[in-house]
Formats: structure tokens, C-alpha cells, sequence
């Protein structure tokens, strides 16, 4: 019996069910790679953490009454007693290994990115899965505006470049824990009267962690909250001011935002600025990813007292975007072989040989296969046509005889005989044949 996915489980793939993975690993292989571009150009350097992190971490940081830490983690016990998790966020991870490699005394402003799967058990819906690749930066050190501009200038840059055209900024601020003490209180006496219309996660919510009770779906509680107090008219007044630069920065970019006043993101950790961007494209659910300041996450962790900011983009919400607007990334398939060798003839005269000439071409630089179930010509043929093979070596008892092969242009259907003692240098010398690869 062949093995069924259950259907309570997500896959990594954006596209689960199609016959060929591999083009959307392109895909994602493409998109990695205009990211690594779009920091590099903004001066950041890539860092990479553990899939696993002791649970403490992110208790710390991200906070027990939030979602993902009460309700989303994969999270176990070692064979050490130690209770461990795959990690559900980049940050956390990032904060631990820059404090335990000392990077904060070395480098007094550090700019990281990372790209890496997360891990979170949740309802998996379009373009959200319990394995998902994120894309994320990270800057410590300063609590200058203007650094929270250039964070969401690289982050809209980026998916400008993939193809995201028609994106949309939302951005709030969220204070300071000491302003934000006030505001909680305010939006409990709010919600009050109506409470026991709130759902039972509302209701949860409006006493473990009211600021959380904005972040809803449900229509209901949306209509509810309308008229809700505002954050940002609680702000204290330095963080009023960074908040009113920010914007000044944005506009003077030529950025167009709008303030959204129910933006608090999913962690506890947050401070003053917070931004999401989003794609028009897809309905509903339209959140490509986003983030904001921490400004006391790394000294939560153990560190120095230093500001931070940072944001996280889904990988599969980027595509699905993309999908949706009928963007076509120009994705090379860099999987595809130069040449491609068939052998016809006696298997026992000509194996030996075709499997010394692959090996010269490939120690030569030259990508090569053959088909190691078909001795027929049509289906070899059909077998490089699919490699994506520009030229073709024909390798027979005749040619053995002879010490040639017949070097075929798959294009032009012309066929050359060279000595097999030449043909390495002869196909590095085919210039067309450089440049097709």
C-alpha cells in the first residue's frame, strides 16, 4: 500500500501536489537569491542558527500568554532532560548566537540576514504551513528613525525586485512596556462592557494579553473594536517622536503608508515601531510578512543593553503572491546537463568506456549524464531533450572500434566524428556551447 500524507499535516512546498518539486525549488532557489542580493546591497551579512533551541529562549523573549509559545511550538524533551524546540521565529536565535560569539562587543552595529525554515503547529491554510522558509534581517545597535526606514525600504525593495508590485505599508507604534501599561488598562475598560460578546480566545485574551485582542480575524470582534482607544495616542513622548520621524523618513523616500492603529504584531517583545507589508493580490489573508523594533529582547536574553530591529518574510506567501498577480520569475533550471551521452550497441564493449568519458567530462568542468535504463535510440534522445542537454556524444561498438564519438547538436541535428581521445577539449572549445551554459 503506498504511503498517504495524513491530512492534518502541511508541506513545505507551496504546491504539494505537483509532478515536478524541483521547478518550485527553482523558484525559491531564485527568490533566496535575489534576497541575498537586495542585503547585500544594503550592507548586511548572512548568519545561520540551529533548527533546534532550548524552549527557554523563546518563553523569554517571545512570551508564554502569545500564540506561538502557548499554543504553537514544536517542543520536546532531549534523551538530557533538556526541553527543546524547533525554532518558530528568527530573532530569538539570532539575539543567542550574537551574545554567546561575543559579536555585540566586536561589532558595535551589526546588520544580519537569514534564510531558514521555522517550525509552527497552526492551522495551515494558503501559503502558511507548519515547515515554512523564512527571509529575515536583523540590525543591533541603534535606535536611530532612520535605521527603521532603511529595515522596511530593504524589505519593500525586495519584493519589488521579485515581482510584488502593488504592496502596501502598514506601520504603527507601539511604544514603550512602561507607556503601553496605561494603554492596556484603557482598552480593558473599553472592551468591558461587551466582553462576553468576544470569543473565548477574546476573552482569554482581554486578561493575558490585551493588545492581542486587536490582532483578531473575526468580523464580530473587528466591529467591536472600531472605536477602540488608540496606541499611539498613549505614547510617551520620546516615543512620539520617533515615531513622527519615521514617517518624516518614509516621506521623504516617497514611500506611501497607512498608520494602522490594530498593528501589534505576535510577540511580546515589540517595541515602538511596528510595520507589516502586505500584497493586494491576496485577498483576505494578504500579510507577506513584516516586523519592528525590540529594543529590550537582546538584554531579555542575557546581553548588553542595545536596541534592535528586524522583520520576517514568508517565503510561501511571496509566491503565492506572485502566482496570484501572474508574475513569471525568470528562474534558470541550472540542474540541466551540457551534454548528454547515449550508448548504443553491446552493453558489455561500450559501458566501460561511456562511464571513463563521463567522468573526464565531468572532472573538466562539463556537466554530463546518460540513461541507465533505456539502450534504445528514440527514448536516449527523448531522455537529453528532457535534461535540457544542448549536444549529444553517440558512443557505439563502431565508434569503440574506431576510438571516435558523434558529437550532436540536439538543435541542428548536425553530427560531428571526434577522436575520444579530443573530445573534452573539443566540446570546452565550442564557444556556442559556453555561452548556452
Amino acid at each position: 500500500m503506498a504511503y498517504k500524507r495524513p491530512p492534518d499535516t502541511y508541506d513545505v512546498l507551496p504546491y504539494p501536489n505537483v509532478k515536478e518539486p524541483w521547478l518550485h525549488t527553482a523558484k525559491w532557489r531564485f527568490v533566496e537569491g535575489v534576497f541575498r542580493e537586495v542585503c547585500g546591497r544594503y550592507g548586511y551579512k548572512e548568519i545561520r542558527t540551529p533548527i533546534l533551541e532550548q524552549t527557554d529562549l523563546f518563553k523569554r523573549t517571545a512570551g508564554e500568554t502569545t500564540d506561538v509559545v502557548s499554543k504553537e511550538m514544536f517542543t520536546f524533551e532531549d534523551r538530557g532532560g533538556r526541553s527543546m524546540t524547533m525554532k518558530p521565529e528568527g530573532t530569538a536565535p539570532v539575539v543567542r548566537a550574537c551574545i554567546e560569539n561575543g559579536i555585540f562587543a566586536t561589532h558595535p552595529t551589526p546588520k544580519l540576514y537569514y534564510i531558514g525554515q521555522h517550525f509552527r503547529y497552526e492551522r495551515g491554510q494558503k501559503g502558511r504551513y507548519r515547515q515554512h522558509q523564512q527571509l529575515g534581517v536583523e540590525v543591533f545597535g541603534a535606535d536611530n528613525p532612520a535605521i527603521d526606514a532603511e529595515v522596511i525600504l530593504l524589505a519593500m525593495s525586495f519584493y519589488r525586485e521579485v515581482g510584488v508590485k502593488d504592496q502596501v505599508l502598514r506601520i504603527n507604534s507601539l511604544g514603550i512596556p512602561e507607556s503601553r501599561v496605561k494603554y492596556r488598562e484603557a482598552l480593558r475598560n473599553f472592551v468591558r462592557p461587551f466582553l462576553s460578546e468576544m470569543s473565548e480566545e477574546g476573552q482569554g485574551r482581554f486578561e493575558a494579553n490585551p493588545l492581542r485582542m486587536l490582532d483578531t480575524k473575526s468580523p464580530k470582534e473587528l466591529e467591536l473594536l472600531s472605536a477602540a482607544p488608540r496606541l499611539i495616542d498613549f505614547l510617551d513622548a520620546e516615543s512620539a517622536e520617533h515615531f513622527g520621524a519615521l514617517q518624516g523618513y518614509l516621506n521623504s523616500a516617497g514611500v506611501p503608508y497607512e498608520i494602522d492603529h490594530r498593528l501589534v504584531r505576535g510577540f511580546d517583545y515589540y517595541t515602538r515601531t511596528t510595520f507589516e507589508i502586505a500584497g493586494a493580490s491576496l485577498g483576505a489573508q494578504n500579510a507577506l510578512g513584516g516586523g519592528g523594533r525590540y529594543d529590550g529582547l537582546v538584554e531579555a536574553c542575557g546581553g548588553p543593553k542595545i536596541p534592535g530591529i528586524g522583520f520576517g518574510l514568508g517565503m510561501e506567501r511571496c509566491l503565492i503572491s506572485l502566482e496570484a498577480m501572474g508574475v513569471q520569475l525568470s528562474i534558470q533550471n541550472e540542474e540541466t546537463v551540457q551534454v548528454f551521452l547515449i550508448t548504443l550497441g553491446d552493453a558489455s564493449l561500450v559501458e566501460a568506456p561511456a562511464v571513463k568519458l563521463l567522468s573526464q567530462l565531468r572532472e573538466a568542468g562539463i556537466s554530463a549524464d546518460k540513461s541507465y535504463r533505456s539502450r534504445k535510440f528514440p527514448q536516449q534522445i527523448k531522455e537529453a531533450d528532457e535534461a535540457g542537454a544542448s549536444y549529444t556524444l553517440i558512443l557505439g561498438d563502431s565508434e569503440i572500434e574506431r576510438g571516435v564519438v558523434q558529437l550532436r547538436n540536439q538543435k541542428t541535428k548536425e553530427q560531428t566524428e571526434i577522436n575520444l581521445s579530443e573530445i573534452v577539449g573539443e566540446i570546452k572549445k565550442i564557444s556556442i556551447l559556453s555561452k548556452n551554459f
